[in-house]
């Protein structure tokens, strides 16, 4: 059974709000299929990064990155990563009220992360979540 993807879910992530998200089950179906590598590309540019420093992020290396290339989309895991990424920016964007201002958040060193940059600190899940749990401490004003 083939599952479509959706091809506009880093866009909906970055637009921010929760009411255009699949549901998880879409989403989980969509990240099961791979999302298509377009996706890695909004993101990128975004991002304001070449596709290649944006892999290495999703921990994707340059010879895997040719072949998902050429296969026209990421696989589950690396899917995953990707929209771990969308959604962290889409809450940044939130929070500092641009893409401007959230995408020089992410890239900068945070006190409230030991001094690392947000787009580090969260390759992993753990990460992620700490960086969003020290972007809702901004958005109310608690000092980290």
């Amino acid at each position: 059974m083939k599952t479509a993807t959706n091809p506009r879910i880093v866009s909906l992530y970055l637009k921010g709000g929760k009411a255009d998200l699949p549901t998880t089950t879409k989403l989980i179906a969509q990240l099961s299929a791979g999302l298509p590598i377009a996706e890695l590309r909004k993101l990128a540019v975004a991002l304001k990064m070449n596709i290649e420093k944006l892999a290495v992020l999703l921990g994707i290396s340059p010879a895997t990155l040719h072949r998902r290339v050429k296969q026209g989309k990421l696989d589950a895991r690396e899917s995953e990563r990707l929209v771990r990424y969308a959604r962290l920016l889409g809450i940044a964007n939130d929070v500092f009220e641009s893409q401007d201002a959230g995408r020089a958040w992410l890239a900068a060193p945070q006190f409230g992360l030991g001094g690392q940059m947000p787009l580090e600190y969260a390759r992993t899940e753990v990460g992620a979540r700490e960086v969003e749990s020290l972007l809702g401490r901004i958005e109310h004003s608690v000092f980290s």
